[in-house]
């Protein structure tokens, strides 16, 4: 996501997948060194992540927050300034309320980013977030 005065551009979204089967070590490393050849590439002036939220399943909650640690790590790695913004702050931020239902949220995408391929639902979450972030921070 690029920020040309207040127009946003995409540049481009995706999606690192692991292996389910693999060690938790592992596939953290993977998401680690993909974040890192993603910032290599791109050159981002900063990042910006959803804060922690708790699952109704307190597992999906813990391998979320390692995920999140690992991308916290490349970006620290890469000194790249990290904004933080909760999840009703993006949803209001992209539609204009903080309750906004993820179809919402993806229908605002379609709208504000009309070429924009986007790669699947993490993608769509994380576009958000980068469109959320330029609006608030610029």
């Amino acid at each position: 996501m690029r920020v040309d005065g207040p127009r946003l551009s995409h540049v481009a979204n995706g999606q690192v997948s692991t292996n389910a089967k693999s060690p938790m070590p592992e596939r953290l490393l993977h998401l680690h060194d993909a974040l890192i050849a993603v910032i290599e590439t791109y050159k981002p002036d900063r990042a910006a992540v959803e804060e922690v939220f708790v699952n109704k399943n307190p597992q999906s909650t813990l391998k979320l927050a390692h995920a999140r640690g690992a991308v916290l790590t490349a970006c620290g790695r890469m000194s790249l300034p990290v904004n933080e913004h909760s999840t009703r702050l993006v949803k209001k931020a992209v539609v204009g309320t903080g309750a906004a239902e993820k179809q919402q949220v993806q229908a605002m995408l379609k709208i504000l980013l009309p070429l924009a391929k986007v790669s699947g639902s993490d993608a769509a979450d994380a576009l958000a977030v980068a469109i959320a972030d330029a609006h608030l921070k610029g």
